[in-house]
């Protein structure tokens, strides 16, 4: 891995069912960096974050993506989940009669194991979860209920935010983290993400508003349409998107 890029894109084109909608997308983040895809419904935001993943029912038509040196596409979900990747996503499902203390612990020793480390005894892990999930304000009687079924919107991203606490992946995307949350479950679930920034980790956030990004500043913000970046600045680039909305930024990348 050179110049310590941990997510490499190259011309990438993806889509489902035939329709290409990921067109000549390119993207390199380094370690460390906070990159935000902010554009309109219909994009390809979603679908980006799917690809990555490697949610089945999307294919890849051209174009190459590496992560931490390795081929992305040639590798399973579960082991781009063990490598690093954690996508919080828009829309958590919800798993009827597993417990998120299962969930949870299974996933941590399945990524522990698959790293050669020593799986988390239950006491140990008791006192992991506890120590995060007390930052987040999650209580024990919500650890004990199943996976996200009869949660609140604001419920569920903290499950998420949990859950990205314990496995501290090398890259996280958050594919409109913020939607459904109030102010202060806002505030709450933007400090569990600050908390994993250490100079290493990166943080890829798609969403259509800069809500979040008021208290999470990124390196990069990039604007998203017809499948690929048409246009890339700073932070202040968000603020103008806010007040001017996306059609100026896609009549000039068409003209």
């Amino acid at each position: 891995m050179m110049n310590n890029v941990l997510l490499d894109i190259q011309n990438l084109s993806a889509g489902v069912t035939g329709k290409e909608i990921i067109k000549n997308f390119n993207l390199a983040i380094k370690e460390g960096e906070v990159h935000v895809i902010m554009g309109p419904n219909g994009a390809g935001k979603s679908t980006l974050s799917h690809v990555l993943t490697g949610k089945p029912g999307y294919e890849v038509t051209k174009g190459n993506i590496s992560f931490k040196g390795k081929n992305l596409l040639e590798m399973s979900p579960e082991d781009r989940a063990n490598e690093g990747l954690f996508l919080i996503m828009q829309y958590p499902v919800a798993i009827e009669g597993v417990s998120f203390m299962t969930f949870l612990k299974y996933a941590l020793n399945a990524k522990r194991k698959y790293l050669g480390q020593t799986e988390l005894s239950a006491p140990e892990f008791l006192k992991v979860i506890r120590d995060e999930s007390i930052k987040l304000g999650i209580s024990q009687e919500m650890l004990k209920r199943a996976v996200n079924v009869g949660f609140s919107g604001g419920e569920k991203k903290r499950m998420e935010t949990l859950q990205m606490a314990l496995l501290k992946p090398n890259l996280a995307i958050l594919d409109e983290a913020d939607s459904g949350l109030d102010i202060d479950a806002l505030k709450i679930v933007a400090s569990g993400i600050n908390d994993l920034r250490d100079g290493k980790r990166a943080l890829l956030i798609i969403t259509h508003h800069q809500d979040l990004l008021e208290y999470i500043v990124p390196d990069f913000v990039h604007v998203f349409a017809d499948g690929h970046i048409i246009k890339t600045g700073d932070k202040n680039l968000a603020l103008e998107l806010e007040a001017k909305g996306y059609t100026d930024f896609i009549k000039e990348a068409q003209c």
